[in-house]
C-alpha cells in the first residue's frame, strides 16, 4: 500500500496488544453522520490483514453498525475463532470508550486452481473517457477521495422510476486497489430511498456483507483503473430496505458483490 495517500491516513492502524489495534477516524473521510461505513468496512479488513495469524485473503466480509462511531480514537479487536485447511473465521469489534460501536466477521482464505466459470455479466455502460465526471455535494466528505462517472441514477432532486445505479470510479489522488479500497468501493453507493423520492431522508446502513472473488493478482492487473460499480434495491418496506451491488474490472471481471439492509425515515 502506499504510505502518503489519504485512504491510508485513514485506515491506518497501530498495534497497542496482541489482536487489538488502535486506530483513529479521519475527517476527510466523515459521512453526513459520523465516518463513512465504506472506510470503516475497510479498516476491519486491515486489521485482519496486519494480524500475524491471517491466513490467506478475504473470502467474505459481514459488518454490523450496531450505534455511531464518534470522531477520535477507537479500538478494534480481533480474534480467529477457527482455523481450517483453506480458510479461517474471525470476529471482530470496534470499541470507543469501552463501548460496542460496531461488530464484524470475516472469512479469510487461501484460493486453489478449480473449474470456473462466470455466469453474470458486466453492466453495458459507455467508458469511463464517454463520461462526464460527477459526484456528490461538497458537504458529503468523503465522496470527494473518488472520481465518479455516472452511466445511471446520478443523485438527483427527481423521483426515479427505479433505484438502479451504475457509475465507474476510482480513488483520488490515484491509488493502486488493494482489498482495502475494494471494500470501501462496497459502499460507494448514496442511499437508494434517495434516487427513488429525489430527496434527501435520514437513512443509514445497518448491515453489509461483502463476498470477494478478486485475488491479488487480479488487483495488480486492475491497479488504479476505474471500477465500475453498479446496485439497485429490491424492495423498501416499512422503515428497511436492502441493496445488492456489484463491483467489475475494467477488463470486465467481477472483483466483489455486495448486500446491506438500511434503515430510513419518510
Amino acid at each position: 500500500m502506499s504510505d502518503d495517500h489519504q485512504f491510508d491516513d485513514a485506515i491506518a492502524l497501530e498495534s497497542i496488544s496482541p489482536g487489538v489495534f488502535l486506530g483513529r477516524t479521519s475527517a476527510p473521510y466523515n459521512n453526513m453522520v459520523g465516518p463513512f461505513g465504506g472506510v470503516t468496512a475497510a479498516a476491519f479488513v486491515r486489521a485482519v490483514r496486519l494480524h500475524p495469524d491471517r491466513l490467506g485473503d478475504p473470502v467474505s466480509l459481514t459488518i454490523n453498525f450496531a450505534g455511531p462511531i464518534t470522531e477520535g480514537e477507537f479500538q478494534i479487536s480481533t480474534r480467529a475463532v477457527r482455523t481450517n485447511r483453506s480458510n479461517q473465521h474471525w470476529y471482530l469489534e470496534l470499541t470507543q470508550d469501552g463501548v460496542v460501536a460496531t461488530t464484524a466477521t470475516a472469512v479469510f482464505g487461501t484460493r486453489r486452481d478449480t473449474w470456473d466459470d462466470d455466469e453474470a455479466t458486466a453492466p453495458a455502460v459507455p467508458a469511463p473517457s464517454e463520461l462526464e465526471p460527477g459526484g456528490f455535494p461538497e458537504f458529503i466528505a468523503w465522496a470527494r477521495n473518488y472520481e465518479m462517472r455516472f452511466a445511471a441514477g446520478a443523485l438527483s432532486e427527481n423521483e426515479a422510476a427505479d433505484s438502479a445505479i451504475a457509475l465507474w470510479v476510482r480513488d483520488t489522488p490515484a491509488r493502486a486497489l488493494d482489498f482495502e479500497s475494494l471494500t470501501s468501493m462496497c459502499d460507494v453507493f448514496y442511499p437508494r430511498v434517495f434516487q427513488r423520492r429525489g430527496k434527501y431522508v435520514p437513512a443509514g446502513t445497518i448491515s453489509l456483507t461483502i463476498h470477494y472473488f478478486a485475488t491479488a493478482d487480479d488487483l495488480a492487473v486492475q491497479s488504479d483503473s476505474f471500477v465500475l460499480a453498479n446496485a439497485a434495491a429490491r424492495r423498501f418496506h416499512k422503515g428497511y430496505f436492502d441493496q445488492s451491488a456489484e463491483l467489475w474490472s475494467s477488463n470486465e471481471k467481477l472483483l466483489a458483490t455486495s448486500h446491506q439492509v438500511v434503515y430510513y425515515k419518510d
